[in-house]
């Protein structure tokens, strides 16, 4: 099947939203339950535990060879093979990643725990937007636009609006938890697991699936690491009660059914990792507020959270945000600019050199050198075509090595999978 690339990037980041509202949903019911409730300690290191497991028994099913390709090439990731270790190029990143998913998910338990309402709990995380932008600024050289700091705004604030409860509260300790820990921590994870994706192994593109399945295992480990250290400085027990109770029959089925559908939700938003930055892909997934309604009305019904406030002043406030959330992400959706520049260099000139100079240039995401006409095919992305090609022609024309060059904007891209 071929599809145009912006398409499946908007499939994916979308998709992967709605499954989180699911996940959420679920977490919540878990959360809710005795031996979680008032332990985020116990919740977060059972979810890896119990995910560590789940994850490695759903990555080896789509291992299984059909027709010369692994099942998870089929559904998932077509640049899945099967199972690996992981590589020595990758490993600095994995356990950046894992820590940070570690801190991310004790602090986004704690949450849970305390709000039981799906809709409140997503609103809170899409303030993560903005620190990406200002990582990404500093980690990336591509440097956010205008254009992407008014829909990140737009993102953010809608979410604030909505985070307002369907109970009609507005609880500080869960939106300080997000502030000094969730979005922080969610930030740098974001940024890694796209360094992570973007990476290639064995001169072949870097799969998801292999991305989430080591990412979970480490952040068992770290998560182990941080509740050890936090029960022998407190005299606790946390860690044997999360594992007490993960190997509980009715317990385990729970946490497994969440991490199982995590496992979907995380691939597929680590593929479009891959695709696009870290902060558009965020402002995608704010979807996830809206997508969480319905969710919190079942929980409603099932008795997991109180009746919700009729209030018209909250009601309209709630939908302000989610159609400022909307917004933003169709902002974000229609303002992308690609092009290819086709270059010929000076005769004599050293290649490496003039691809490095190349690849400085802010905006360039890909460096081909070729044989024929050309020397060099150069990738570009912009949000602002008049601004973002006047800079980009300025600097190809400082570069000494260049002799001439060819600007062709992308009208349409298509990708197999």
């Amino acid at each position: 099947m071929i599809i145009r690339k912006k398409y499946l990037f908007y499939v994916l980041a979308i998709t992967s939203s709605f499954i989180t509202a699911a996940v959420t949903g679920i977490d919540s019911f878990v959360g809710g339950q005795s031996a979680f409730k008032f332990d985020p300690w116990a919740f977060a290191f059972s979810l890896f535990f119990v995910g560590a497991i789940v994850t490695f028994l759903i990555s080896l099913i789509l291992s299984i060879k059909f027709k010369g390709k692994s099942v998870g090439a089929k559904i998932l990731d077509p640049s899945f093979k099967q199972v690996r270790m992981v590589q020595k190029s990758e490993m600095k990143y994995h356990l950046v990643a894992g820590l940070m998913n570690a801190i991310n998910t004790v602090g986004y338990c704690a949450i849970v725990s305390t709000v039981q309402d799906p809709s409140v709990i997503l609103s809170f995380s899409q303030i993560v937007i903005l620190y990406l932008l200002l990582m990404e600024s500093i980690t990336e050289k591509d440097v956010p636009t205008l254009v992407e700091v008014q829909s990140s705004i737009i993102v953010t604030f809608g979410a604030i609006l909505a985070s307002i409860s369907l109970t009609g509260e507005f609880q500080w300790l869960p939106i300080i938890i997000v502030f000094l820990v969730v979005n922080p921590t969610w930030a740098v994870f974001s940024i890694y697991q796209r360094k992570l994706k973007i990476m290639r192994i064995h001169n072949k593109p870097n799969d998801s699936i292999n991305i989430r399945l080591w990412n979970v295992v480490f952040s068992c480990i770290f998560t182990a690491v941080i509740l050890c250290i936090f029960d022998i400085f407190t005299s606790g027990g946390h860690l044997i009660a999360a594992f007490t109770t993960s190997i509980n029959p009715y317990y385990f089925l729970l946490l497994a059914l969440t991490m199982g559908t995590t496992f979907f939700a995380y691939v597929l938003y680590i593929r479009s990792l891959g695709m696009g930055k870290a902060s558009v892909n965020n402002a995608l997934r704010a979807s996830t507020i809206i997508f969480a309604i319905p969710f919190s009305i079942i929980l409603l019904q099932l008795g997991v959270i109180t009746d919700f406030s009729t209030d018209p002043v909250m009601l309209i406030i709630k939908v302000i945000g989610i159609v400022m959330i909307v917004m933003g992400i169709i902002s974000f959706a229609l303002t992308v600019v690609k092009a290819y520049i086709f270059v010929t260099v000076k005769t004599g000139r050293p290649l490496r050199e003039t691809m490095q100079k190349l690849w400085n240039i802010r905006g360039v995401t890909h460096v081909t050198i070729t044989t024929g006409k050309y020397d060099f095919v150069v990738k570009v992305s912009t949000r602002t075509l008049m601004k973002g090609y006047e800079r980009i022609i300025k600097k190809l024309d400082e570069i000494d090595e260049v002799k001439k060059y060819r600007w062709a904007s992308v009208l349409k891209d298509w990708e197999k999978i």
